[in-house]
């Protein structure tokens, strides 16, 4: 019932336009009562985006499988959920670009739902990088960063009317969000903190906590630090 409001509704707002389409039109065309209509769509905007609640809780569930390895990797990995959702109707893709293009209402409602994704990536990397301080804000500046990406190469295949390949152009720009963050997103520097042992000087002990994947010139920088203050 779902699927048969939404082809409904979007068949009247290519017919008629979105603004003189009323959602008395859309259960009239699909054969069922106002009623039916509300039980699945809370308005006639969320029948020109009938799919996203389905993905945005696949891409809940897939955060919440993944691992603690790559969290940069498993965010661009869940901006792909979006891409595929587009690519696998991509007549229907191409033509609600069109109409949300041309209606500024569906534009800003696109908006809206853009920013629960762009919430979702960043609240699966603050479990990861922490929740107050630099790790937030990583975490916001990722998550804004890896939506920018996926929707910029999505864009462009929407524009070429669906021409092509689309994982190539969000594949690459999602490239450069792994380069930028990638290796940088985690570690943290090193801190080193003196053990006293017996004695001074050559018995002196200096011991070094970094986190995993911490570069190894940074390591090095500060033992030479730690060592040169001793």
């Amino acid at each position: 019932m779902r699927e048969v409001l939404a082809q409904a509704a979007f068949q009247l707002f290519l017919e008629r336009g979105f603004e003189r389409t009323t959602v008395d039109d859309i259960v009239a065309r699909a054969g069922v009562g106002r009623r039916s209509f509300f039980r699945y769509f809370p308005s006639k905007e969320d029948a020109v985006f009938p799919d996203h609640e389905r993905c945005l809780a696949e891409m809940t569930e897939f955060l919440a499988a993944v691992g603690d390895d790559d969290p940069v990797g498993a965010v661009c990995d869940a901006a792909r959920i979006v891409l595929r959702m587009y690519a696998d109707n991509p007549e229907f893709s191409v033509q609600r670009y069109r109409l949300t293009r041309e209606v500024p209402g569906l534009r800003t409602y696109e908006l809206s739902v853009v920013r629960r994704y762009e919430q979702t990536l960043a609240g699966h990397l603050r479990s990861r990088f922490g929740e107050g301080g630099d790790g937030a804000l990583r975490a916001e500046v990722i998550a804004a960063s890896v939506v920018a990406a996926h929707n910029n190469g999505l864009r462009l295949w929407l524009r070429s009317g669906g021409e092509g390949d689309p994982e190539a152009a969000v594949d690459h720009a999602l490239s450069l969000v792994r380069e930028v963050w990638g290796s940088a997103a985690a570690p943290a520097p090193a801190t080193p903190f003196p053990v006293s042992g017996e004695g001074e000087g050559e018995g002196e002990v200096i011991v070094m906590v970094a986190r995993k994947g911490a570069p190894m010139w940074r390591v090095v920088q500060q033992i030479e630090a730690a060592v040169g203050e001793s």
